[in-house]
């Protein structure tokens, strides 16, 4: 069916999404524990949950302009377009992420409790607006936006609010508030880690109703999305590990294997990243209701000597920032403890 598709083109779709991927199981638990913030109750409570993400946060989000500037080299058609036609909710978005990170930095810089609680709110806040917000361009590319044969962006910022993007948007955040709650889990303890174990099983009912719903709505109204499915019956084994990842959660959760339960939910996470991609693959933004007009790995890449520059870039660059990354996790694993020089 894509045997026309030259190789690089393909393997530079995949590289951004094994990038997207990383930046949402990273950020998505510092996303995560912001939107449970609030729902502790003392000081000590609300540090214990802010330092638990403190040594990696930045980094975390450091995967996101990885991902938007591999976007950028090998499919510049598809940075221009979603980037103008998106443009006031990315800016939405940079000012929640800026102000999220600004109350990490300043929430305990004061003793006073006044000052505290405000960036205690901004913190959540930027938090649940940023998840809604990826989750609401998520819905957008997922569903199709009206590109002109020019392949531009035809519409307004209002059309971006529509139910199904809104519903996607939802349950991005559904997700990340369960995949934050079984990282604080695992690097809590005491009273904060029961009441934690607590609200995991609540955000994992609240992401499975919004799944299903988000499934059904894609089932009966996005038909493109599962082309690729029923012409290759076997990936659903994609859909099926998902469920099963899913399913894992509680029942690690249940036997007080913290590690395994986070594990299990970074895996539903590839698999949800999978299945987006399997879904769109061979395009990149869906045009509707022009789907001649739809922006894909062919007509919206670079040139073959640029992607494979690329790659040879990648190839190079990658495994340092994993192992980079896998380091940080490494020093800074284990429960968190409050010091002097803390949050």
């Amino acid at each position: 069916m894509f045997n026309d598709i030259p190789l690089l083109n393909f393997v530079w779709f995949a590289l951004v999404g094994v990038l997207f991927t990383g930046y949402a199981i990273l950020d998505g638990f510092d996303l995560g524990v912001g939107a449970l913030h609030l729902f502790t109750k003392t000081d000590e409570e609300r540090r214990i949950m802010l330092n638990s993400i403190g040594p990696v946060w930045d980094g975390n989000e450091v995967w996101l302009v990885t991902g938007g500037g591999a976007l950028f080299a090998a499919f510049p058609m598809v940075y221009a377009t979603v980037f103008s036609g998106f443009y006031l909710a990315f800016m939405l978005l940079l000012v929640a992420l800026i102000f999220r990170a600004v109350a990490i930095e300043f929430r305990s810089k004061q003793p006073m409790r006044w000052w505290r609680q405000m960036w205690d709110v901004v913190f959540s806040i930027g938090s649940v607006l940023s998840a809604l917000l990826i989750g609401v361009a998520l819905g957008n590319i997922i569903s199709g936006v009206p590109l002109d044969p020019e392949k531009e962006f035809a519409a307004n910022f209002f059309h971006l609010l529509r139910p199904y993007p809104l519903l996607v948007g939802v349950t991005t955040v559904a997700l990340f508030a369960m995949h934050g709650a079984i990282y604080a889990v695992m690097k809590t303890e005491g009273a904060l880690h029961e009441k934690l174990r607590g609200w995991v099983n609540r955000c994992i009912l609240a992401f499975v109703f919004c799944y299903f719903a988000v499934t059904v709505a894609t089932l009966l109204y996005i038909p493109h999305m599962t082309e690729t499915l029923k012409a290759h019956p076997w990936l659903f084994l994609i859909a099926v590990f998902n469920a099963l990842a899913i399913a894992d959660i509680p029942r690690e959760i249940s036997l007080g294997r913290d590690f395994l339960a986070f594990l299990a939910s970074c895996a539903a996470m590839i698999a949800l990243m999978a299945l987006l991609g399997i879904g769109m693959f061979p395009n990149m933004v869906y045009s509707l209701p022009n789907p001649e007009n739809s922006l894909n790995v062919i007509n919206a890449a670079s040139s073959q000597k640029t992607l494979w520059i690329m790659l040879i870039v990648a190839i190079i660059g990658v495994p340092l920032v994993l192992a980079y990354t896998a380091t940080i996790y490494f020093i800074f694993r284990g429960k968190v403890k409050l010091d002097p020089m803390s949050y």
